[in-house]
């Protein structure tokens, strides 16, 4: 039988196979149900789609393998299906072991979550020939995409197939011919649900039910949502039970617990789109005891997941912020959860005013496994709000929240408003967007006269106005869009200053149709490629549509009116638009207000409407086939506002919270309508500046106002707005002090038993850790009896408030056990109940050693100190307390860590401990002693922390203006009732004689009535009710003395001097006495005293006190012999005095008189021309040698003449050339080198022949240089001379300085190579020839050889080394003489650099070499030789090389041959020749002499030139 090869598809096999099973495989399927992850839609089954469909999805996943028969055909088996392996929710580490449960959470798009849903079976359904045909069309799609493959068949069973395809066919062609009949798909509708589920509350441990009823055809698939996430109930069957029976869903929650509380949501979903609907569920703990408030901390329950209970506390916590526009701020929190699982983490979420945040531009959140933050960048007002960190665990979750200020940015504009904020849209259609916004907190120098509202279209950057005229209402209509783009919107405020900046965008929003836009938020109504539809013709066609219904205005203004309506139910499938109409109260002509273009959106706004007019409106739709009937009128509308201002709200209320804090709470507006919220504004009393609490409006009517000055008085308002504006501002409240609020106090601790008798006990206590704000007022103590396990009721053991921390228990049973508790009680109440105490037995003590002290307190906190103070113990044993000893330690460590404080035993009753650790906290204790021993430890006291408050200051000693002695002691905390308490070595002050106290608005003065011994002692000062503000000083007997010496200096003033009597020399010899007072009054006298007596002002003496510098003069001409002696100046101020003197006598006196004659004599001098500086020297940087000096007082006919060695320098000297005046100041160049050439031409004279020129520059300066140089100024007036010593001494310094500067500009030393060595060198300015240069290698001096040789060229030092070896390398010093130490300059000759020097020397050695040896032509050879046609020319050219060079000759660089024409020699080696006999004009050229060895090859040229006579004359004949 032939066979034939044929190419075919899975679906031929797929068909072969569907025959087989059809049957079998359909009542299966109406049993089972779909894995949720199928990946193929199917909604609804028909017996030959659903077959044919189930076959391939069941094929596609088996494995196809051939077998032969006997007969040989081939036959195609498919392996069993295999099983699809069952969704594990274990989370599982690197080791495969679980760690934990994960649950999925849902984040796919509405496609997504469409294609899960439906790809779940359900019981058989109808379905419609457009569904086969969209099914049929995907699964062929689908199929023509897999694998082809090549099968060998016969020929029959090739036919037998084609014929069953055929048949199939034709039964699916029936099939669809029927079911186009039947039409099914009219009766196809979206789901809708006609019994909702219900919210339910429940306790813990029960089970809750969700039940609801959906229609909808297809049917709905359902899905169920806890908090927007998906819940899968197959995956959780513990948790959740999901059932669906006959359009009837249910969710059964089973166990509840806590976490269960959540917002649950159920979504239908089929072709034509999605419906949802929502139930809230909320589970309660059964607790006993008080119900915890929301500060307490969160439960936490048994997570059986992980098999722990979490524990989660916050630290670190932020607190109030505050923040300006378009800064950036974080918060953050420190979370701890314990204990801690490995690869489990907590949730973070952010909440804003309850609402929770999401990641977006303007906000970025963190959770580094440790500490959650919050970044809000570029803050806006929008940002501000109540902040809450959520954590929540599988026990339960932890919160912390705080309140963010946002501050207006600084305005551009002084007096603008600030911007607006919160702007948003609403009922977004084709053409027409509803834009909101809220008011601002400030309206800047000028009420607000209205807003702008700018448009953007998305994608671009042009904003554009939408109304020209400002809106006073907070909304504006805004029409004109175009349909399908997306705009973003902002607003602007105006006052008579100007306008706001521009307020934060909105977010995006789309000019669509309400219907299109339910489209879009269902998806797509299918999955797949497309959708078939077989429609007729639609008989709708041309149709005119109905009229609109139910015509509302929604908001009316004096600016606008906005109609609403309903589109008419007959409208046919095109598009409807409408046309508006309006009419004037009393008229019946309607008039059409959109004439050019009729509105799509079943919503306009109408402008330009005279205020105050009423109108009519109404409706047309129209279509292409026309305008459609009006609709019913709306009745006449008033064009007005109809929203009114809000009332002013009620009498706010400030009660103090904080430091820095004040809760304010008002009365709400009345009938207000559409409330956006209030501002809280404040203003410190006696000013006129009002500042915001708040930036965003808040609903509630109490708010906190954060950020208040401490101690400042405020006053607060507050107003109420809405979309029509401000409210008048509330009445002021009350004023009220920022100070924090009283509370009641903390409970005592530590209740235990100092003394026992008979028929009472004596009891102590600790103070509470907190006092509320104000001091602790007193103490109630009850008590109770014990008889085993059993107690009594409690009952108060006094009436009395107890005003110490130790109570006498009276009347007490003998041998009967009681329980006490203590109550602590202050300005605002008691405190609850402390711990009661153990039961203690009422009987007589026979303890000898004394009772433990009771009463311990902190007081003078520092960072490094503390105080603490104590009572004495109740029960003092068999003798008195003769001591105490304290104990410390850090409060984290262990009882052992106990240690005592002091060796011997103290007898005071406090104790100041230094040296302690700032920011360390510790605890205290005390035992007394007697003379039977130690008694017991009282309470423990602390934790105190050791950390100085902010804005302690300490008590400070003040002595007035009248000597009086006072400490001071200043509180910035004062509250109301707080006082000052001083007390002396921390004992109340009885003695009121040796103190007064005067207390002052938040300070207090002690003053001390008579100092003296019996004041020596530790004072301290308490402010109460400020939680322990005090200081101390101590008066020692030291500190007294001092305190009374500065006393006495202010009862008997002394005029302080800043300066004693001093004496200054003044030009002309005059002599100045002076002084000068720290301060003085207007009345300060002076007397001027010589001797004891008193001089006055006349021709001798000249007086003068300038009182507003206390500065006092005396003036004397000159100082004559008589006036040696002492000079006083006598100060009066009132009762202050001053004395100040100067003696002047003996030697000190001569020298004086003998400065003031020669500054006489000087001043005489300057009068004429004179010398302002000596003559001198100086050396350039250009080693010039000048001689120096300033003039003064000089005219044009100065007569300026130098000299040398008393030879006077004449203007025509060669020397004269080195002379410049220049500015006052004259220089003499020594070192000048003048050619005689310019001296002639200065002359005039002609110029010199080329002989006279001089010898190259003389040295800078030399021995012939050497002389007296002086230099004289002769006028009218007078003379004056300078003289210079340039001889021995002063030219050796002149040298020495000229050493110094060429020394220093030595540069650093240098290496060079050359062929016969290396060269280190250095460059000077200038070399003289006296200068002392000494060279050294490795420190020693290096003498000079012929290898190794040392000199000066020019400007340059060097040191030669021939033929240098490894000896040579290390370092060279070269010192200069500089006139004193020397300049050393130092270079390492080792390393690279020598390797570098070294290997250049080689090749420049070796180069020389081959220079020296290469072959070359040295002589011999003419450049032309011109020669006689007919003649013999022989040259001969001297060569030179090492070894012999080779030699040729070249003509026109062609190599010649030694033959009969061309006669070619070499001899000695030294001699080359070249012979032409007869040469002819062929012979003429360029010729070379070529010379080559092994170091180079040379040419020797020349150009031969053959010349015939006859030629020439015959030339120079026709010329």
């Amino acid at each position: 039988m032939s066979e034939s090869i044929q190419v075919t598809q899975k679906q031929q096999r797929k068909q072969q196979l569907l025959q087989q099973h059809q049957h079998h495989h359909y009542q299966r399927q109406e049993q089972q149900k779909h894995h949720f992850e199928s990946s193929c839609y199917l909604s609804s089954k028909s017996s030959v789609s659903q077959q044919s469909f189930s076959t391939f999805k069941t094929s596609s996943r088996r494995l196809k393998t051939s077998v032969k028969t006997e007969k040989g055909q081939e036959v195609i088996k498919l392996s069993p299906l295999p099983k699809r392996a069952k969704r594990t929710y274990l989370a599982m580490d690197k080791d495969k072991e679980v760690i934990g449960y994960v649950i999925p959470v849902f984040r796919a798009s509405h496609e997504e979550v469409r294609g899960l849903m439906e790809a779940r079976d359900d019981d058989v359904t109808e379905e419609g020939i457009n569904y086969v045909a969209m099914r049929n069309l995907f699964v062929r799609e689908a199929k023509e995409a897999m694998s082809v493959r090549v099968e060998k068949k016969t020929r029959t069973v090739h036919i037998r197939e084609s014929a069953e395809r055929v048949a199939l066919s034709r039964t699916m062609d029936e099939w669809s011919e029927f079911r186009k009949k039947m039409n099914p798909d009219s009766l196809t509708h979206h789901p809708e649900f006609i019994v909702k589920p219900r919210g339910q509350t429940a306790w813990e441990g029960k089970n809750v039910k969700l039940h609801c009823t959906v229609a909808g055809w297809p049917k709905p698939r359902i899905a169920w949502y806890k908090n927007n996430v998906l819940i899968d109930a197959e995956a959780h069957p513990e948790k959740y039970t999901a059932e669906s029976n006959y359009n009837m869903h249910s969710l059964e929650i089973k166990n509840c617990d806590f976490l269960d509380t959540a917002k649950y949501h159920i979504s239908a979903l089929n072709v034509k789109g999605e419906s949802s609907f929502f139930a809230t569920v909320v589970i309660k703990r059964f607790q006993e005891g008080e119900e915890a408030g929301p500060l307490d901390p969160k439960p936490h329950g048994f997570c059986p997941e992980y098999g722990v209970t979490f524990e989660t506390t916050i630290i670190d916590k932020f607190e109030v912020a505050f923040g300006s526009e378009g800064e950036t701020l974080s918060l953050g929190c420190t979370v701890i959860v314990y204990p801690t699982v490995k690869k489990y983490q907590p949730e973070v979420v952010w909440y804003r005013n309850s609402t929770p945040l999401k990641p977006s531009k303007w906000v970025h959140m963190n959770w580094s496994g440790d500490r959650a933050t919050l970044t809000l960048v570029h803050l806006n007002k929008e940002d501000e709000g109540m902040y809450t960190m959520r954590v929540n665990t599988k026990s339960g979750f932890n919160n912390h929240s705080a309140y963010v200020f946002v501050r207006d940015a600084e305005v551009e504009v002084e007096g603008v408003p600030v911007a607006p904020l919160d702007v948003r849209c609403h009922d977004a259609n084709k053409d027409y967007v509803v834009v909101t916004w809220k008011q601002p907190a400030m309206e800047g120098s000028s009420p607000i006269l209205g807003y702008y509202v700018d448009r953007c279209e998305v994608g671009t950057h042009h904003w554009a106005q939408c109304n020209d005229t400002p809106v006073k209402y907070a909304r504006f209509p805004v029409t004109g869009l175009v349909e399908g783009r997306s705009y973003i919107f902002r607003v602007r405020a105006l006052n008579k200053a100007g306008a706001s900046r521009a307020s934060r965008v909105s977010e995006a929003v789309v000019a669509m149709d309400l219907s299109d836009r339910a489209r879009l938020r269902a998806g797509p109504s299918a999955p797949w490629t497309g959708m078939i539809k077989f429609t007729e013709e639609d008989p709708t066609v041309g149709v005119i549509p109905g009229e609109p219904s139910d015509v509302v205005v929604t908001e009316a203004t004096k600016s606008y009116v906005v109609l609403a309506w309903r589109p008419p139910v007959q409208r046919g499938h095109e598009g409807v638009m409408y046309y508006i109409e309006k009419c004037m109260a009393g008229t019946d002509t309607w008039q059409r207000v959109n004439t050019g273009m009729p509105v799509k959106s079943p919503r306009f706004a109408l402008f330009d409407l005279a205020e105050g007019n009423s109108y009519n409106f109404r409706v047309r739709c129209c279509n292409s086939a026309g305008v459609g009937e009006p609709s019913v009128a709306t009745g006449e509308i008033v064009v007005a506002d109809k929203l009114d201002l809000p009332s002013a709200p009620g009498n706010p209320v400030a009660t103090r919270n904080t430091a820095t804090s004040v809760v304010v709470s008002w009365g709400a507006s009345k009938d207000v309508k559409q409330l956006i919220g209030y501002y809280i504004e404040c203003n410190v009393v006696g000013t006129d500046v009002w500042m915001p609490c708040n930036n965003k409006p808040v609903k509630q009517t109490r708010f906190v106002c954060h950020g208040l000055t401490t101690g400042a008085n405020y006053v607060f308002n507050v107003k109420a707005v809405n979309a029509a504006g401000y409210s008048q501002s509330s009445p002021n409240s009350d004023a009220v002090v920022v100070q924090a609020a009283i509370s009641v106090p903390g409970k005592p601790s530590g209740v235990t038993l100092l003394e026992a008798v008979k028929d009472y006990m004596m009891l102590g206590w600790s103070e509470p850790a907190k006092n509320g704000g104000a001091d602790i007022r007193g103490y109630f103590v009850d008590y109770r009896t014990v008889k085993g396990d059993v107690v009594g009721k409690w009952h108060e053991m006094h009436e009395k408030a107890l005003t110490t921390a130790s109570y006498k228990a009276e009347n007490l049973k003998e041998n009967v056990s009681y329980q006490f508790q203590v109550r602590a009680m202050n300005m605002a109440g008691l405190s609850k109940a402390s711990l009661p105490s153990a039961a203690l037995e009422c009987k007589e003590w026979t303890i000898t050693v004394p009772g433990a002290p009771g009463g311990l307190h902190a007081l003078e906190v520092r960072d490094t100190s503390a105080v603490v103070l104590w009572e004495p113990p109740a029960f003092s044993g068999r003798t008195p307390v003769n001591g105490y000893y304290m104990d410390i330690k850090e409060a984290s460590a262990g009882d052992e860590c106990w240690k005592a404080a002091h060796e011997k035993a103290n007898k005071m009753k406090y104790m100041k401990f230094a040296g302690l650790k700032a920011g360390s906290s510790y605890v205290f204790r005390v035992r007394a002693q007697n003379l039977a021993g130690v008694g017991k430890p009282s309470a423990m006291l602390g934790p105190i922390l050791a950390q100085t408050r902010p804005g302690t200051k300490e008590i400070y000693v003040d002595v007035d203006d009248d000597g009086v002695i006072s400490m001071v002691f200043e509180c910035s905390e004062m509250k109301e009732g707080s006082e000052f308490v001083w007390s002396k070595n921390y004992k109340a002050m009885t003695d009121t004689s040796r103190l007064t106290i005067v207390n002052e608005k938040g300070r207090t003065r002690a003053i001390f009535n008579s100092p003296s011994l019996e004041d020596l002692g530790t004072f301290s000062c308490v402010a109460t009710n400020t939680d322990g503000i005090s200081s101390s000083y101590t008066l020692t007997e030291e500190g007294l003395m001092r305190l009374l010496d500065i006393s006495h200096e202010h009862k008997f003033p002394v005029i302080p001097f800043k300066n004693e009597m001093a004496m200054d020399l003044l030009e002309k010899g005059r002599v100045r006495f002076w002084t000068q007072v720290e301060k003085s009054s207007s009345a300060c006298q002076v007397d001027y005293v010589f001797n004891d007596v008193i001089v006055t002002q006349g021709k001798k003496y000249t007086m003068n006190f300038d009182k507003s510098t206390g500065i006092i003069e005396m003036f004397m001409d000159s100082l004559e012999v008589t006036d040696e002696g002492t000079f006083t100046f006598n100060l009066v101020d009132g009762k202050a005095k001053g004395t100040t003197s100067l003696v002047l006598i003996g030697d000190e006196f001569r020298a004086l008189q003998k400065k003031s004659e020669f500054e006489r004599a000087e001043w005489v001098r300057k009068q004429g021309p004179h010398f302002v500086e000596y003559l001198g020297f100086t050396v350039t940087s250009a080693c010039d040698v000048l001689l120096r000096c300033k003039i003064g007082n000089v005219k044009p006919e100065t007569e300026i003449t130098w000299s040398k060695d008393s030879i006077e320098i004449a203007e025509d000297d060669e020397e004269a050339q080195k002379i410049e005046r220049q500015e006052g100041e004259l220089t003499f160049n020594i070192g000048k080198w003048i050619i005689k050439q310019e001296i002639q031409e200065e002359k005039g004279q002609k110029k010199a022949p080329a002989v006279d020129v001089p010898p190259p520059p003389r040295p800078k300066i030399c021995k012939k240089d050497a002389g007296i140089y002086d230099v004289f100024l002769r006028d009218d007036r007078g003379k004056d001379k300078s003289t210079f010593n340039l001889t021995d001494a002063g030219y050796q310094a002149v040298m020495n300085e000229l050493f110094r500067v060429i020394a220093n500009s030595s540069t650093d030393i240098q290496v060079i190579s050359t062929e016969h060595g290396i060269i280190l060198y250095s460059n000077v300015t200038y070399c003289n020839e006296e200068l002392r240069v000494g060279w050294l290698h490795k420190d020693a001096k290096i003498a000079a050889s012929e290898r190794v040789k040392s000199g000066v060229t020019g400007e340059e030092l060097w040191l030669k080394i021939n033929e240098p070896t490894e000896k040579d390398k290390g370092k060279y010093s070269m010192d200069i003489f500089d006139g004193k130490d020397g300049v050393k300059r130092v270079f390492e000759l080792s390393g690279q650099a020598w390797e570098q020097a070294f290997e250049e020397f080689q090749r420049l050695k070796a180069a020389a070499i081959a220079e020296r040896n290469r072959a070359r032509v040295v002589g011999g050879l003419p450049d032309v030789v011109a020669i006689q046609e007919g003649k013999s020319l022989n040259l001969t050219g001297n060569v030179w090389g090492e070894p012999a060079p080779e030699v040729c000759w070249t003509k026109n660089d062609r190599e010649l041959v030694s033959d009969d024409r061309y006669k070619l020699k070499f001899e000695h080696g030294k001699f080359a020749s070249i012979t032409i006999a007869t040469v002819t004009t062929a012979d003429s050229g360029k010729y070379a002499l070529v010379v080559k060895n092994k170091y180079g090859t040379e040419a020797g040229e020349f150009t031969v030139s053959v010349y015939n006579p006859d030629d020439d004359e015959n030339k120079e004949k026709k010329g």
